[in-house]
């Protein structure tokens, strides 16, 4: 069926009771049999098909999404005006879907960079860590004089060809703060990133007096001899550092561009799966399609990491479900429990996660949201559940603890390891995160078309039915061996992602 013949909606689950619009939909349009839409419905928002009275659940993807809190008719649009969050009990069944992952039968591989470790780059930049805000801008200043402007074209670098950048990794934290959990965050987030096999050298810049002191940190995260530290109060200042820093990056230059690519299996990616600017497409084009290519990638012995906790709220007991034991899904589950208290404490709510540019792509609420955000994982065994940037060692399909907002979550997970991302988006998110490479996958094509200078895949195909949802997969999966292998992304080509980098701050500031 080709774009001109497709139907104006989509049904995703014979038991559902909406379908969803593919385009704008005028009044009187038929959305099922003997069924018109009463009012305008916009693309990508659910209408009704059949009625629903007032506490009634409502089903989307054949699972529930919210609760009518008002009478629905057939044809009318089911949006916040008539669709809330609702409890209603969950069967976790602890592994019941787990099966054995069937490996390719033919191993892909890409060209990556080996490290003396063994470990495996998909780019290869210089870093500076920064301890605490006090020492961002010294850290910038360093970096600065060695970064490409990608309008202009003036690359510092122009010598150094295998160089893919110096970069440096602010934050806004790092003093002010409470021992204990938050520092032991912050720095197992910093450590991750230092010891990035991205990274082909680090520079550490701290201030001097802040809580986050570079020597603790060095001990506790085990990075003694890993990365050259520099404290502001102790070398004199701003100048005198940012002459050391930039002194430090021409001395291993040369050492940094020897660095050569060569062919390694794709079990060597470990690829972070992340959504941002949703819509009510997401769930039907780019996340199941990227759910397609994680399975490739699995059966390849790769690793793909999905994240942000309240947004697989409500949908985590599909998950427990695929764990490869009850002490995995446990673990999710009670990450679930964490965020129920957490939000509680702080007087929000977990719905409160869409965004009103969720909300306006035709997103109700968390649960809807959830189910579409988790098809990235899939279908294969959950293998472990993670805590923020916590290295990620298992192979398959993980799952790491991070919240919903998209810089804090990619930012776990690459310092868990993540040396590639996977970004869908509906609205159109412009996100980048070094040192890892960042692919843009666009649900719709009008937003890819309005957007193409930032989004590197089209999943809007498997909308108009030009493509299936497999072979939208293997486009992705194919498109991730060769980022990996050095192909530049929308992202990189605006040099995006170092002002990103977001560790979850947990804690009070004081």
């Amino acid at each position: 069926m080709d774009a001109q013949t497709q139907p104006p909606v989509i049904r995703l689950h014979p038991e559902d009771g909406v379908v969803i619009a593919r385009i704008a939909l005028p009044p009187g349009t038929q959305v099922a049999p003997g069924i018109l839409a009463a009012t305008r419905i916009p693309p990508g928002h659910k209408v009704a098909t059949r009625p629903h009275e007032q506490g009634e659940p409502v089903r989307r993807y054949g699972q529930i999404i919210g609760f009518a809190t008002q009478p629905i008719a057939p044809g009318e649009h089911v949006h916040s005006h008539n669709l809330a969050m609702g409890d209603f009990s969950r069967d976790y069944a602890w592994g019941v879907d787990a099966k054995p992952t069937e490996p390719a039968a033919e191993p892909a591989t890409f060209q990556g960079i080996v490290r003396p470790d063994g470990r495996v780059a998909t780019r290869n930049y210089i870093g500076l860590v920064t301890s605490v805000n006090c020492s961002a801008h010294t850290a910038s200043l360093i970096a600065d004089a060695f970064r490409r402007n990608p309008f202009t074209g003036h690359d510092p670098l122009a010598e150094f060809p295998n160089v893919d950048g110096v970069v440096a990794l602010t934050h806004k934290t790092g003093c002010g703060m409470a021992m204990g959990e938050p520092l032991r965050l912050l720095r197992r987030t910093l450590a991750g990133f230092a010891r990035h096999a991205n990274f082909s050298h680090v520079i550490a810049i701290g201030l001097g007096c802040e809580v986050n002191q570079l020597g603790p940190m060095m001990q506790e995260q085990r990075l003694a001899g890993r990365l050259r530290s520099m404290d502001i109060q102790e070398m004199g200042g701003i100048r005198k550092t940012v002459e050391a820093g930039m002194a430090f990056v021409r001395e291993v230059l040369a050492e940094s561009n020897a660095a050569t690519r060569t062919t390694v299996p794709a079990s060597e990616l470990r690829v972070a799966l992340q959504c941002g600017g949703s819509d009510g497409y997401s769930g039907i084009s780019a996340n199941p399609a990227l759910g397609a290519a994680s399975d490739l990638l699995v059966r390849h012995g790769g690793t793909v990491i999905l994240s942000e906790t309240p947004e697989t709220y409500g949908a985590e007991h599909l998950l427990t479900r695929r764990a490869v034991s009850r002490e995995v899904g446990e673990k999710l589950v009670g990450l679930m429990r964490w965020w129920e208290e957490y939000t509680a404490r702080e007087g929000a709510e977990m719905d409160a996660n869409p965004s009103p540019g969720n909300k306006a792509g035709g997103l109700t609420t968390i649960l809807e949201k959830s189910l579409g955000a988790m098809a990235k994982g899939g279908t294969t065994n959950l293998t472990e559940v993670y805590r923020y940037a916590e290295e990620v060692t298992a192979k398959g399909f993980t799952f790491m603890d991070t919240p919903g907002y998209d810089p804090v979550a990619a930012t776990g997970q690459v310092a868990g390891g993540a040396n590639l991302v996977c970004f869908t988006t509906g609205r159109g998110s412009v996100f980048g995160c070094k040192p890892a490479p960042s692919i843009k996958l666009a649900t719709n094509t009008a937003m890819y078309e309005r957007m193409v200078d930032d989004m590197d895949i089209n999943c809007g195909t498997v909308l108009s039915g030009e493509e299936s949802v497999a072979e939208c997969g293997e486009r992705i999966f194919q498109t991730m061996l060769r980022v990996a292998s050095g192909e530049r992304t929308k992202s990189e080509e605006f040099d995006a992602g170092a002002a990103e980098f977001a560790p979850w701050v947990i804690g009070a500031t004081m």
